[in-house]
Parts: structure tokens; sequence; C-alpha cells
């Protein structure tokens, strides 16, 4: 059977890579072709996405692809949630899209709930209540009279955003919609009612697309500038977690995922939203995934809280590698020193050291007083807040969790993986750590008609990578 290749654009909140997955028949490989830099911009305190900086490393990706003489089936882009860029009546992007740790949207939840109230809001939208959503970035915008909103004709997702710059066609993918907390998981629409509540028209909004629709070729620019030709670009599970979660290695339903990156994100893949009193208290989110599901899931602050005190210490001339970082963490003894991740504290504090150490004081317990014993807080604060969110959802669904599948770079966290096994007493499944690009890819794929259906690309995942399983 002839090989197919399709390139995945993996957009990460840090990082971003181009990496091409190759299919003959049932086997499948992949192969990294750039890494590139994901850096929040500040600027007159404000915070954005460099939006250009991430179009000139796609087409470094594409130039790449073409070098290697690669003839490309399509091309798919997935990203985190929530952002969004403006795009003006003639096209023209307004300006750099804003970050979701940008502060303008601190209170705007509250303040909108003075307009909408809140369990209203959670009805609607089966969405986490968290500051950075779409919704209270709209609303905050429109209240600080931003520019690029006054001026905007559309809005566009980042991952719809990036595909416009490659093909100059708009779209609204729905995975990625269904992160904003404007989009009805039951009806499958957005609530115009909420836009128009927080005096924000509802024709900003394109009209949406399903995983797997082909949004057009490059442009013809585009494609003489990379050399690689006229590519079709197709829209895939655009938001990063929806990707990860199709390429899980399950057998069966009974299943839950912890996509573990910047963002630990914990759930379960159902059929139907889960819109309920208790829901709605322990504040889970119902995202969109492929072919309809639901994934009912919960938001963790996860390796973030470690990424910045690496900053920290690089700063001050002490680098770590991630090996290491678990090596630390497994000599030193846990102190008890213990964090919610999702403390607001923690989004974006100026030193995260300072403000662990400041909230385990709060708490009445000894602070870490080293690099190591930071670490060890970090992974046992995240493995407690796993246990909680297995126990809530155990609550809320009707099926047993079997096993737990642990997808994404946090995957290769040997320790965290063996804690969090001991901790749910089930088996826990490491891998694979590139889960989000492989199910960009497979999503091509299904896109071409070369795999059936979620079922079949997970047994091609399942064939394909190693995986480690870690007992109770």
């Amino acid at each position: 059977m002839e090989k197919k290749y399709f390139l995945a654009f993996d957009l990460g909140a840090t990082s971003g890579r181009s990496i091409l997955g190759i299919l003959n028949g049932v086997n499948f490989e992949m192969r990294e072709l750039t890494r590139f830099p994901n850096n929040i911009m500040e600027l007159h305190g404000k915070f954005y996405w460099d939006i250009y900086g991430l179009f000139k490393s796609m087409k470094e990706g594409l130039r790449e692809c073409a070098k290697q003489g690669v003839k490309l089936s399509s091309i798919g882009i997935d990203t985190w949630g929530v952002d969004f860029g403006y795009v003006g009546k003639d096209g023209t992007i307004l300006g750099l899209p804003r970050a979701y740790r940008d502060p303008y949207t601190n209170g705007a939840p509250e303040e909108v709930f003075d307009l909408v109230s809140r369990d209203k809001v959670y009805g609607l939208t089966g969405i986490q209540i968290m500051n950075f959503n779409s919704l209270y970035q709209l609303y905050s915008a429109r209240k600080e009279s931003f520019s690029p909103f006054i001026q905007a004709d559309k809005i566009l997702f980042m991952p719809d955003l990036l595909s416009y710059m490659l093909t100059n066609k708009q779209v609204c993918e729905y995975t990625e919609a269904s992160t904003s907390q404007i989009l009805n998981p039951v009806t499958r629409k957005f609530e115009s009612s909420l836009l128009e509540a927080i005096g924000v028209s509802p024709s900003l909004l394109n009209p949406l697309i399903a995983p797997g629709t082909v949004i057009g070729e490059l442009t013809d620019a585009l494609a003489e500038e990379t050399g690689i030709g006229k590519v079709p670009v197709v829209a895939v599970a655009g938001h990063d977690t929806a990707s990860a979660v199709l390429a899980v290695p399950a057998v069966n339903s009974n299943f839950a995922y912890l996509s573990s990156g910047t963002w630990s994100l914990m759930g379960v893949e159902i059929e139907q939203p889960v819109l309920t009193k208790e829901s709605y208290e322990k504040n889970f989110t119902n995202e969109g995934g492929v072919e309809g599901t639901t994934r009912f899931l919960k938001n963790i602050t996860g390796m973030w809280l470690l990424e910045q005190c690496r900053k920290e210490w690089e700063r001050e001339g002490r680098t770590y590698t991630y090996s290491g970082i678990v090596e630390l963490a497994e000599i030193t003894k846990n102190t008890g020193a213990c964090v919610n991740p999702d403390d607001p504290r923690l989004a974006n504090p100026a030193s995260m050291t300072k403000m662990i150490a400041g909230i385990c004081e709060e708490n009445g317990m000894r602070p870490p007083s080293t690099d190591a014993e930071f670490i060890r807080c970090i992974f046992e604060s995240l493995v407690r807040r796993y246990v909680d969110v297995v126990s809530d959802l155990t609550e809320m669904i009707t099926f047993p969790i079997e096993k737990l599948h642990i997808i994404g770079g946090g995957s290769q966290n040997e320790l965290i993986s063996r804690m969090t096994a001991k901790a749910l007493d089930i088996p826990v499944v490491a891998g694979p750590s590139e889960a989000t690009a492989i199910g960009n890819c497979l999503m091509q794929a299904k896109a071409a008609g070369l795999v059936k259906d979620r079922w079949k690309i997970r047994k091609i995942v399942a064939d394909t990578f190693d995986v480690k399983t870690y007992l109770p």
C-alpha cells in the first residue's frame, strides 16, 4: 500500500512542533521535523501570542517537508483552547491575539454573572467557570474598548486563525469552539443570548464545522514560497486535548484520561454532556470530542508550576534535566507540603517558589526549602488533585473507571505514574507522549478515508506505540 504523509502542527502554550505522520496500511510512524518556542509577549501591561512568529515557524516546517521531498496528503493544526484573534471586514488580522494569562479577565466572570446568573451560564454551556474562557475575554475586551475588538468583523480561534493564514479560508472548528463557554453542548450551537447579554454581536462567530472537514488548500503564494505545492488543510480536532484523547490506546470505554503537560486535563469520554447540579457545583466541563462525543473533564493546573520554578532556578544558575527533576523528587522525603494546583494565586505569580511557600505557610505546613522539596511538593500536590477529580468523576458517570491513561509529555514521568496508580488503586497506562500530534495526523487519515473511526485509530496507536503499565 502506498505511504501517506500527514503534517501536524502541534502548538502548545510554551512550544510548537511540526511532526510528520506516515501511514502505510495499519502501520504508522512519526518523525519530528522542526521545533520552535511559543512565548507569551507582554507589552504595555497586555499579554499576547506572537501569531506572526508562529506563522513563520509553520512555514519553516513546510519548507523542511519540501526539502525532504515529502509529498503531503494534508496538513492539520491543533492548539490550546479559548484564545482567538480578531479579523476585519477586509480580512486583515487585527493585531496579536490576547493570551489567556492576560490579567484583563480577572474578576470578569463575577461581572458577567450580574448580567446572566452563574448557574444559567453553566446550564447553557456546561463549561467549567474559569476567568480566561472566551466569553469573559470578549466581555473584558468590550469593557476596555480594545481596538481590535471594536473593529472586528469576526473572531477566529487559534487553530482557525492559523489555518486562515495558510488558506485564506475562515472556519470555526467544533472542538476548539467548545472550550469558549459560548457553545451549547446539547444543541451544539452557539448561545447567542450569552453574547447579547454582554453586548457582543453573535455575528462575530463563523458557522461551526466538524473535525475532519477540509478547509481548503494552501494559498498559491504560500505553496510557491515553501515549495510544498497546493496541499489541503484539514480541520482536525483543533483543541489539543481533543486530538490527544483521540490517540488514547484504550480498548473499551471504561477509562479515564489524563492529558499531562502545562495543563493537566483529566476526564472521561461520554456520549452525552453531564449538566447536573453536582457537575455545576464541582465545576466540571463538557468539551467537544470527535464523532460527537463529549469530553467530561476537569482542567487542572499541571506542569506549569514546575515550569515556572525551573525558570526561576535557571535565572539563579541552577539547571535541571527532566530526568534529573524526577530523580530529585524520588529521593526526597515527602514533607507533607501540598498546595491546590488550581489556586488562582498560582496562575501567573511573579515568583512561583515564593507563592508556593507562602500558601504552605498560610495552611500551617512547613514550606519547601530546597529545589528538591519544591519538586516533591508539586508532584504530591498534583497526585492528590488527580485522586480528588477521579473520585468526583466516579460519582457523576454511569460506568466504572477501570484504567487511567496518561498521555502527553507528563506520561514520561515514571514517579508520578507510580504515585498515581498507588493513590487511585487502578492500573495507570502511560503513553504515548506524543498523543496530540498522533491524534492530529490520524484525524487527517480519517478525513482521507483511510481510517474508519476513533476505535480503529486507537487500535493503530495501541499496536504502534510502546506504553508502560503501572499497577497499584
